[in-house]
Order: structure tokens, then sequence, then C-alpha cells
């Protein structure tokens, strides 16, 4: 089987090949950190979460790099006198930890920030000038977008078609759409936000962060650069020109994840309408979110409502039930060794990490493990329940961690002390001929759905037929 993904550049699917044969290189786009994060950010997150995990299944090594966007023109705007940027960028920062981490992304091999690269974007700027691809003006520096003919090729647009970039004073700038490297310090500015450059004192524009963080810890040519569709256009659109325009061979994959929707309109915090993500996870399990995150293709729109919550608690407790209902009858835990992943399982995540159709493998074999254990097949339904655990521990959502099978191990035990105590006085009250005593334990251990079985080396109990 050979993993195909969707290269929004190419706009198809593609094999996908590694530059090295046992070793796969991702750069995602992460936070810019000047305020808490959304779903929105969670979902992106969780997206290329699911990519690592499948990868690292695939091959022998996974280098992930997620960087944070530590300084900025929104993180200024929302420092104030009492938070200086810098500690509103870290609070922030560790915000987002804590909501990937509860719902159990893993983290990144390297999560550097934009303010600890700064010498490489300099770097690189510095060569985007001597190439004739950028110029400096007012202590501004700008990336000459019609010196690369390139430019565009992302979203296939010409560059007639497109409006001026915004994310800078067009003051010196020799046409509207030129963007961005290098901004010169502003009166009214932090001194410890700009840095010292041969243009002059300033911070670096959004778009060159990137292409200097990903060339510095992944190298010159990497095999995948992902984030959200909302980042087609500039930013990566500008990280692709600027990088090729200097040389490098950049991302060899272009990866992005859909949009989380509000009644089919973009989630955002400049519309207002977006689920802080803290207030969802203090409403919900972390893995219900997870699931119902994760339940719809990761390039489509996902519009959550609370039904989505509500759907994804019942899918995930239907799983879980099997799972429990699997180790008590078979009364084997869940670390047994697991099974290979059922083949349709591993076709659904070859074909562009289609978790849709993963979940429905999923829930064919509890469908199937539910009907084994209602035959009394212990086995089939325990090899059921194993794949089900390496399904969906794929998938990032362990079914056999301490709120699930594991804590399974623990109830079955502590049940077992409990019925035998009742066995025990049941066998009192039989020796002493204390019939009534002995039939009203019998009925208490039968109301609890317990079969009883008296055999010469004892009494041994079950669950009744489940």
């Amino acid at each position: 089987m050979t993993l195909r993904l969707y290269d929004t550049k190419m706009r198809s699917l593609r094999d996908f090949v590694p530059l090295e044969a046992d070793s796969v290189s991702v750069y995602v786009c992460g936070a810019t950190v000047q305020s808490g994060p959304h779903i929105g950010h969670l979902r992106a997150a969780l997206s290329f979460d699911i990519l690592r995990r499948w990868l690292q299944r695939r091959f022998e090594r996974v280098t992930f790099v997620r960087n944070v966007t530590d300084i900025d023109d929104k993180v200024l705007a929302n420092a104030t006198d009492s938070e200086p940027w810098w500690a509103l960028a870290y609070r922030v920062e560790r915000e987002f930890t804590s909501v990937y981490d509860a719902i159990g992304i893993l983290p990144p091999t390297y999560e550097p920030r934009a303010t600890g690269s700064i010498p490489q974007m300099i770097e690189l700027i510095t060569e985007l000038i001597e190439r004739g691809h950028a110029y400096a003006a007012d202590g501004d520096v700008y990336f000459d977008v019609a010196s690369w003919p390139a430019y565009g090729e992302l979203t296939r647009q010409s560059i007639d078609s497109m409006e001026p970039a915004a994310d800078s004073d067009p003051r010196s700038k020799r046409d509207p759409r030129d963007f961005a490297l290098w901004k010169a310090r502003k009166d009214g500015e932090p001194a410890d936000a700009s840095w010292s450059a041969p243009w002059g004192a300033g911070r670096p524009g959004w778009h060159i962060e990137c292409s200097a963080m990903s060339r510095r810890y992944l190298g010159a040519e990497f095999d995948i650069h992902g984030g959200g569709l909302d980042l087609r256009f500039p930013h990566h659109e500008n990280e692709l020109a600027q990088s090729t325009a200097a040389g490098d061979g950049f991302a060899r994959y272009w990866v992005h994840n859909g949009l989380v929707t509000v009644g089919d309109q973009k989630m955002s915090k400049s519309l207002g309408n977006f689920l802080l993500a803290a207030d969802v996870l203090d409403e919900r399990d972390p893995l219900v979110v997870r699931y119902a995150l994760s339940a719809a293709h990761y390039r489509s729109s996902l519009d959550l409502t609370a039904s989505s919550f509500d759907e994804a608690a019942v899918a995930l407790e239907r799983i879980t039930t099997f799972v429990k209902r699997s180790v008590a009858v078979s009364g084997q835990a869940a670390e047994v060794p697991l099974p290979p992943l059922p083949i349709d399982f591993e076709h659904a995540m070859d074909d562009d990490l289609n978790v849709p159709e993963a979940l429905a493998v999923v829930h064919r074999r509890v469908r199937d493990g539910n009907a084994a254990l209602d035959a009394g097949d212990k086995n089939a339904a325990a090899v059921a329940a194993a794949e089900v655990t390496g399904m969906m521990g794929t998938l990032g959502i362990a079914v056999d961690n301490d709120s699930s099978a594991r804590t399974v191990a623990a109830e079955a035990s502590a049940l077992d002390v409990l019925v035998q105590s009742m066995i025990a006085q049941r066998a009192e009250a039989r020796a002493a001929k204390d019939w009534p005593a002995a039939d009203r334990v019998r009925d208490a251990i039968g109301a609890a759905g317990i079969v009883l079985e008296d055999t010469p080396d004892g009494t041994h109990w079950s669950i009744d037929g489940r």
C-alpha cells in the first residue's frame, strides 16, 4: 500500500515519497500567540497530529516542527503596561499547549519561537536582497513580487489579480503587492520588540519567520508543509516565493486542513463567532472533543454544533463499552499484544487520511465484537477488542488508558472481590442450612446480571450472556 496525500499546490492526490526513504520532515504553521486558542486552532493542530501519527507508523522517523509566532503586530497591539508583549506571548503559548495536551496532541519534535531565529531571518533577507528579489527602503525591507515570475503558483493567481499586501505600511513600496520581510521600529513600540539589522532596528515580517525556521530545523528542502486552508494566501504563497527565490527547494508537498465554521461562516476572532477551546474542554470530555474534531475529513469544512459533540460522545461510548465488555468477559487486559491493524483501516488512512472511513471500520469491528460476545465467542471478541484498541490508539484516542480499559481491569478486579465475598457469604449460609439467606445472596448476585456455577472445584461466576 502507498500513502497518498492531497497536494494543495498540485490540486491532486499524490503518492507520498519522502526525500529520505526512512525519514519524513514536516513543518506546520503554529499559533500566533496574541490571544487564547479557539476550537478552530485545536482542529488544525489535531489534523496534523493524526498525519504525524500515521507517518510514524509508515516510516522509521518523523521530524515534526511547529512554530510559535511570538512577535507580531497583533501581539504588540494586545500587550498592556501590566503585561508586556513577551509576557503576553508566553502566557498565551502556554494556553495553546494546555489545550493541545488535553486532547492528546503530541508535542512537536521542535517548537521554535520566532524570536529565537532572528539571526536566521536576517541572513535569509540578506540573501534575497543580494539576489535582487528584495529591497530596503526607509528601514523596511520588502519582497519584490515582480522580480519572481512564479509568484502566485501555490494559489494559481496572477499578480495582476492580487490585492495590495496589507501587512505593512506601503509608504516606500515599489509595488503595493510587495510584502514586508522586515519592519522598521516605529515610535511608541517597545524598545525590546526590535532587533539590530543592516537596514536599521526593527522586527521580522510574518512570512519570513516560517521560511527561516523551516530551513533552520529541516533544511533547504523538506517533505511536507502544513497549515490551515486560510493560510494558503498570502502566508504560504509568500513563504514559497521568498524561499524558492533564495534558492531553496522548500516544501515538496503542501497539505491544508479545512476550517471550522459556525452556521457555514468561517470561525475567526475577527468575526467574533469563535468558541474558545478552553471553554469547550471545560464542558466536554477531551476525548469526545478529539473524536468530534477528527470525525470529519481533515480537508472538509466542519460546522460545529452542540449535537456534534453529543454524537461524538455516543459513538465513543459505544466503542469503550464494547472494549469494557470484552475485557470483563474474557478476563484479558488491554496490554495483550495488539494484532496488525485491519487492512481496510490501513487502506482508509493511506487514502489521504480518510478518518471517517477509518472510524467506520472501527464501528464495524465493534459490531462484530458485540455479536461475538452475544454468541459466547470470547476469542473472536478479544481479537476484535484488540483491533479496536489498536485503531483508536492510532487515531490518538486511547481506549485502553486510565479512563477506559485499564480502568476496566481495575473494575473487574474490584468486582471479583465483591462477588467472591458474596459467594463466601452464600457458602456460609448454605453450610448453616440457612437457605433463605443463601437464596437472598444468590438473588442479589443474579439481579446484577451475574451467573453462579457450582462445581466440584468451587463456585465460579460470569456475566450473564454478555
